[in-house]
């Protein structure tokens, strides 16, 4: 009897995430417009802060610190929410179900944080904030692309959904040569240009592709760090 695979296996680290991010959302919901733009701005990551002006600026110098992370928290409306929650489940639920809860948030705030790092080195004194979770879910994208096409080389999207700790791997070197992870690395790359460019109705300020680019080319490079001791493709072969 064959059995019925669901599409996403989504584990509780997963959810967590998912549902502290609405439940801030409807919290804003709930305040007073002054209150919310305050908490908003407070949370938001803004370069100006560090051009001298944090003081000027609601969080003042504890924001400084912790709007690296803050900021993947808020989301301008339900869309913008909803757009990001649905690629965190496509690709946060099976990084989660690899390296299991702690080291997926781990993660997911090492690329948080690379993405605002890329947007204030592109944009120094930049007093426009920057929110969102993009950043780090494009994170969780670039992780993806070292273990998806080595599953699909061996059992398929099956061997990904039922046990993705045991797929091999990528070499970082291997994978940054792999024709396929090129492809979508292109791919991914042209996305962004064409959403500055005004695709669907996006304006060139609309869309942080620094933090996008940034939390993409974190989480393809670093991934290895995070991973549990993992047997190599070669060792694989031999099981």
């Amino acid at each position: 009897m064959s059995r019925h695979e669901p599409m996403f296996n989504i584990p509780g680290s997963v959810l967590a995430v998912i549902g502290f991010l609405f439940g801030l959302h409807v919290l804003r919901l709930s305040l007073p417009e002054v209150l919310d733009s305050w908490l908003t701005i407070a949370l938001a990551f803004i370069p100006a802060r560090y051009a001298g002006f944090a003081d000027a600026i609601p969080g003042g110098e504890i924001a400084a610190v912790t709007s690296f992370l803050t900021y993947a928290a808020v989301h301008g409306d339900l869309f913008h929410l909803a757009i990001n929650v649905a690629w965190l489940v496509a690709f946060g639920g099976v990084v989660a179900n690899r390296i299991g809860t702690v080291r997926f948030l781990l993660f997911f705030a090492f690329c948080a944080i690379a993405g605002a790092v890329t947007f204030l080195a592109c944009n120094p004194g930049l007093m426009a904030p920057m929110i969102g979770a993009s950043g780090a879910v494009s994170g969780l994208m670039g992780a993806t692309m070292r273990f998806l096409f080595s599953a699909l080389d061996r059992e398929g999207l099956r061997g990904l959904r039922e046990s993705p700790q045991r797929v091999p791997l990528m070499p970082l070197g291997q994978a940054l040569t792999d024709r396929r992870v090129l492809l979508v690395t292109g791919a991914f790359l042209v996305a962004n240009f064409l959403a500055v460019l005004g695709l669907g109705g996006i304006s060139a300020g609309g869309i942080a592709w620094e933090a996008h680019l940034g939390g993409y080319v974190a989480g393809l490079l670093c991934f290895g760090f995070f991973e549990r001791a993992q047997p190599s493709i070669h060792q694989i072969g031999q099981l």
